[in-house]
């Protein structure tokens, strides 16, 4: 009896190890598709502002 019941209880982490893998790889289809879009967004900001936001530019100033 003891065998059968580890058996089920192997059948039944087996079950739930799946489905946790298929939300895990639903989590991080989600992240790279919120990633993709805000990369977008970055690169459509930056070519809109010639690349002025968020980049700093080492001014050298001359002393004469």
């Amino acid at each position: 009896m003891g065998a059968v019941l580890s058996c089920i209880q192997s059948v039944f982490a087996a079950i739930g190890s799946a489905i946790m893998a298929v939300i895990s790889a639903i989590g991080v289809a989600v992240k790279a598709v919120i990633n993709a879009i805000v990369s977008l967004f970055g690169i459509v900001i930056s070519c809109l502002t010639c690349g002025a936001v968020g980049s700093r530019r080492k001014r050298t100033v001359s002393h004469v």
